[in-house]
């Protein structure tokens, strides 16, 4: 039915662009051409610089023959690089794929072949890895070697193609385009679900843009921040900073590994503002040598999204000169698109009842539009008791577009109209959301995925195994790690060691056990074995 509102109304390029991160860049150039957009060991580049390296890029990749829809993969550290190519690939009407550097050569292969990648550069540190890959995958794509000028590690130049010369061969005025629609394709990332197949998920320009934007507005992020890279960008695009600090016109400080004294040192250096990251990072540097630490005279805010901090460490981060906060997601939502937002008359509660606010994941980012425990057999809210358990689900423009080539999977995800996150969690009085269990069974180990499902195939392929299950074992440093419970087979024989030396021969290192368990696995009647019962005594080791 037409109204009034829509006759002579029309949509027009004067009133209806497609939403995009893109125009992010090009409007921090022009605003702050001279104003510091990256930072990497002594390097200093200004935003028109920046701008115009990733209309070189865009450019060279569309002489290539790149186009949209095409796919350029890339394994490279959090470096000036990685920065770009979430510009520049996208302005070739690409679609980037930024790949996980802690998987294995089998895993990438695949995700070479399924994504049909056209392009992959790689950065020297990564050398060994993708050329195994390369040889497994039937798809040969074209490769770029990347030469950090700060790493000085070990590894190989791959390809005949160095970064800068393709760069050099792009044009630093090439007229990008704006997405024909902000539904195109913008990025695909891998999720090992829970399968341990892996599937690609797809975001789109429209949501990209939307949660870049809410980072900053949940976030409180004002203007020019300073951003400090702890968080890998291969996850989930960086949870969308690279499109977040460049619509605040900010400054982003590249970091290749996660180490203590650097960190402080950076932190200090560059005045800097905000970092993300998982748990592991706040041990990092709270568990620093004290010469390595330093006193800042600001609050610099921190995210961390998986398991809730301990008070403990809440505690010892506030004294650090740190302010936590606690941010919830998937890679299916862009990341993080829920937050605990915190009340600031939470403030005069004990310490107790703080840490139990502290502990709940919260409420939807402003950019996304559902956020429900429902029952997954009524699809009907669960009540807001704070006991009844539901099913965590979403919905709105920060949801990703499917599971490519997976349509089966993709209406799982989506059937009643919600994404289905696959976590348990309660509604609490207030509205705010806690996960209490993963239906799935993930496992998440500083910040990563570990299908547990993968891991037990791994044990159960050792000719000594009879059954085998992997559930979480809380660990103060990784939140979680990944604890086999091993049955052996009559009158067989196999150790701890020669179990985990198994097991690195075929699983990416950080999927691996780190407790082993020799012992009668439980199970139903029926022959089910009882994870529930295995969280409990992993808990109690």
């Amino acid at each position: 039915m037409t109204s009034a509102y829509d006759t002579d109304l029309p949509r027009t390029p004067a009133n209806f662009q497609p939403l995009s991160p893109l125009p992010f860049l090009e409007r921090a150039a022009h605003v702050f051409p001279d104003r510091v957009a990256v930072i990497h060991g002594d390097l200093r580049r200004p935003y028109r610089e920046l701008y115009a390296r990733c209309r070189r890029l865009a450019s060279a990749l569309t002489k290539i023959g790149v186009g949209r829809g095409d796919t350029v993969s890339v394994m490279l550290a959090n470096t000036p690089a990685m920065i770009e190519c979430h510009y520049g690939a996208p302005m070739a009407g690409a679609v980037l794929n930024a790949l996980n550097t802690r998987l294995d050569a089998a895993i990438l292969a695949f995700t070479f072949d399924h994504a049909q990648t056209r392009v992959l550069i790689v950065d020297r540190e990564f050398s060994g890895v993708i050329e195994a890959a390369l040889k497994l995958a039937k798809t040969k794509p074209i490769v770029i070697a990347y030469d950090d000028p700060v790493y000085d590690g070990p590894g190989a130049r791959l390809g005949s193609i160095e970064y800068e010369d393709f760069l050099a061969g792009g044009d630093p005025d090439f007229a990008w385009r704006m997405p024909d629609d902000e539904w195109d394709a913008i990025a695909l990332n891998y999720t090992s679900g829970t399968t341990g197949d892996p599937k690609g998920v797809v975001y789109h320009h429209r949501g990209a843009h939307l949660l870049a934007l809410g980072n900053l507005l949940v976030g409180e992020i004002g203007l020019a921040p300073v951003y400090l890279w702890t968080l890998p960008m291969f996850h989930c695009n960086g949870w969308c900073f690279p499109w977040s600090i460049v619509a605040a016109s900010g400054a982003q400080v590249c970091l290749r590994q996660v180490r203590a004294g650097l960190i402080y040192d950076l932190m200090e250096r560059h005045r800097v503002t905000h970092l993300c990251g998982a748990p592991i990072v706040m041990s990092t540097l709270l568990n620093a040598p004290a010469e390595e630490k330093k006193s800042f005279d600001r609050v610099i805010r921190f995210f961390t999204a998986a398991a809730p901090p301990p008070e403990a460490v809440l505690a010892a981060m506030k004294a650090a000169g740190f302010d936590v906060t606690h941010v919830y997601g998937l890679t299916e939502i862009y990341g993080p698109a829920v937050i605990n937002q915190w009340h600031a008359e939470w403030d005069a509660l004990p310490a107790d009842q703080q840490a139990q606010k502290k502990a709940r994941q919260g409420v939807r980012y402003a950019a996304l539009e559902g956020l429900e425990v429902l029952d997954p057999e009524t699809m009907t809210p669960v009540p807001a008791d704070g006991v009844t358990l539901g099913e965590v689900m979403m919905r709105g423009n920060v949801v990703m577009k499917g599971y490519l080539k997976n349509p089966k999977a993709t209406a799982e995800a989506f059937a009643g109209g919600w994404f289905h996150s696959g976590d348990l969690g309660v509604r609490h009085p207030d509205g705010y959301l806690q996960l209490k269990d993963r239906s799935k069974d993930i496992i998440i180990s500083g910040g990563e995925n570990i299908s547990s499902i993968e891991v037990e195939d791994a044990l159960y392929s050792h000719p000594a195994v009879a059954a085998a299950a992997v559930v979480a074992r809380p660990d103060d440093k990784w939140g979680e790690t990944p604890c086999a419970f091993v049955e052996l087979k009559p009158g067989a024989e196999a150790s701890e060691a020669e179990i985990l030396d198994w097991c690195r021969g075929r699983l990416a290192r950080y999927k691996v056990p780190r407790t082993i368990v020799f012992a009668e696995v439980p199970k139903t009647s029926t022959g089910k074995i009882q994870k529930f019962r295995l969280r409990e005594m992993a808990k109690a080791l």
